[in-house]
């Protein structure tokens, strides 16, 4: 038997390659493409979720996915997240470039915005119940400040529902963008900045012209996976309301569809044309970006 100490060192390069793979690659096939492959197959049938017979029907559930508009008019909620990322990433960006030059207690105010990210989307969406119920947090701050005649039903209005949930996960997800853009401004040369200080530049300049260009790319990255997010939206809205007062989300509808209603063929086919959807958004985005280049 050959012995792992006599291979050519190239050899045992690759062989201590395949060995710490082996199980991160059989862990990414049983539980992401195992699934997805399963998750195709049901989509052309009508199985319901626990009888063993799964009747082919072919392309019958996207017929009726593309011809029933209810299926698609949820995706009008995506917009007010997709809105809410672009001043998610505004106000992450002002941080992280503020927080990237010198500012007393800026590790303070680091971890103060990037907490929110580490906390369980669960527990958030019940601390924001108590936020957005009727006497509760917010109603109680803005009549300390003069503001009670605006008060409202901040999850029980139709017209303003989503407004307060994607607010909530503004507050859930800018500490990611956060972090991302005080990685990238902090791996750009002082020498940079330094020498556009003796140029007479000042912060707007730097940002403008040093920043925003050195960072591109990440700004492009995050942008694709706010759309992303903005489409799959589910946590917020499902905890908060469950899809209540037209807050519905389509990942919402989605699972409604398929465990609630036992239509797990259908729903299997929603979440297909979802996949699809992200992936074709995600390739429009990365070909402007190589066109611009």
């Amino acid at each position: 038997m050959l012995k792992f100490s006599n291979l050519p060192y190239k050899k045992q390069q690759l062989v201590i390659i395949a060995a710490f793979s082996l199980i991160p690659v059989a862990l990414l096939i049983t539980f992401a493409y195992v699934p997805v492959m399963n998750m195709i197959q049901y989509s052309f049938t009508n199985w319901n979720g626990f009888s063993k017979n799964k009747e082919y029907v072919g392309l019958e559930n996207y017929k009726m996915i593309f011809t029933r508009p209810e299926y698609f008019k949820v995706f009008t909620v995506s917009l007010y997240y997709f809105a809410a990322t672009f001043f998610q990433m505004g106000i992450a960006l002002y941080f992280a470039t503020i927080l990237s030059f010198n500012v007393k207690f800026k590790n303070l105010f680091k971890g103060i915005l990037f907490f929110p990210y580490l906390l369980n989307g669960v527990a958030i969406g019940f601390m924001f119940l108590i936020f957005f119920r009727p006497e509760g947090t917010l109603d109680t701050v803005m009549q300390a400040i003069g503001l009670g005649n605006i008060i409202q039903l901040w999850l029980g209005n139709p017209d303003i529902i989503n407004i307060s949930l994607a607010g909530t996960s503004v507050w859930r997800y800018m500490g990611f963008n956060f972090i991302i853009f005080l990685g990238a401004i902090s791996s750009i040369s002082g020498e940079v900045f330094e020498a556009s200080e003796i140029d007479g530049a000042n912060r707007w300049h730097q940002f403008i012209y040093i920043i925003l260009p050195s960072i591109k790319r990440i700004i492009q990255l995050n942008l694709i996976l706010a759309i992303s997010g903005a489409i799959s939206a589910f946590e917020i809205p499902y905890i908060m309301t469950g899809g209540s007062n037209g807050s519905e989300t389509f990942v919402i509808q989605t699972v409604s569809i398929a465990f609630k209603y036992g239509k797990v063929g259908l729903g299997s086919a929603m979440a297909v044309v979802l996949l699809l959807i992200v992936i074709i958004v995600t390739l429009i985005q990365k070909s402007a970006f190589k066109e611009e280049e």
